[in-house]
């Protein structure tokens, strides 16, 4: 799938709210699936233009169950839950939701990637 600029994606959006337009036109006119085009109208009904913004997020524990017990209590879909929360997808909030239901809140906790660093006790010592 191609990576799309914020402003192709508010110029999307903007041309399904104008109402000329359906959804699944727009969405083939640019080239993505009609529900991708979708979350983007969900995120820009919540947050205008900051929705798209470039952020790169980690999300601690606590917001990922802040997130789920929302959805749980308010009933909000996956798709709508993702919206208000600003998540670019909403597949994420499944993943979170699989590991709450299999291992609960610890299953939530990020753990690094990725080889271990040495610390200085296990370093050699150089030699010559």
């Amino acid at each position: 799938m191609a990576k799309f600029t914020a402003r192709q994606k508010t110029q999307a959006v903007q041309r399904y709210l104008g109402g000329i337009e359906g959804q699944k036109t727009i969405a083939k006119s640019i080239g993505v699936h009609p529900s991708v085009l979708l979350n983007w109208i969900h995120q820009y009904n919540h947050h205008g233009v900051r929705a798209f913004e470039k952020r790169y997020t980690t999300y601690t524990a606590e917001d990922k169950l802040k997130v789920l017990e929302y959805m749980n209590e308010q009933g909000t879909s996956i798709r709508e839950t993702a919206a208000l929360f600003n998540i670019s997808s909403p597949s994420t909030i499944s993943q979170w939701r699989s590991q709450y239901e299999a291992g609960g809140v610890d299953a939530l906790i990020t753990k690094k990637k990725g080889r271990p660093s040495m610390g200085k006790e296990n370093k050699k010592p150089f030699e010559e």
